[in-house]
């Protein structure tokens, strides 16, 4: 079943994309919660000219996120977590920590914009920023030991 998406959905694709997916789960789900439509001709042909009229926009929200990735650069955030003398963290670093890392360094990034890998011991990581459609960015962080 061929669906236009109305909103970006992970790993699926963005907005409107044309993408393939089982009838169900087009019918079901996608299309009732207003995340998708049925890529039929004439819906194509909308999409089109909205993409058309928008690209202007696009293109500065594409410059936007560019600018916002070279301004964090090779910024190292420090997050503290609790730990036990092993070095093993009790819970673990989330999203949500690196987000608010961000927003005290001055970068207001949505936490579900953000990946980070399983941290369950203290040391350097990686999280990636899915700024834009075409902007990643990796930030590292360092989680430490907050006594």
């Amino acid at each position: 079943m061929n669906i236009i998406l109305k909103t970006d959905i992970a790993g699926l694709g963005y907005k409107n994309d044309t993408v393939v997916v089982k009838p169900g789960y087009g019918r079901n789900y996608l299309i009732p919660q207003g995340f998708a439509m049925m890529a039929t001709d004439s819906n194509k042909k909308i999409v089109a000219e909205n993409i058309r009229q928008a690209a202007h926009k696009a293109e500065k929200l594409k410059s936007d996120a560019q600018a916002i990735a070279e301004a964090i650069g090779d910024t190292v955030l420090t997050i503290p977590a609790k730990a036990g003398d092993s070095g093993k963290i009790f819970g673990r670093v989330t999203n949500t920590q690196v987000a608010d890392a961000l927003r005290t360094k001055g970068f207001d990034i949505d936490r579900k914009k953000i990946t980070v890998e399983d941290v369950k011991v203290l040391g350097t990581y990686e999280a990636s920023l899915d700024l834009h459609k075409d902007v990643k960015h990796k930030v590292k962080f360092e989680v430490v030991s907050a006594e």
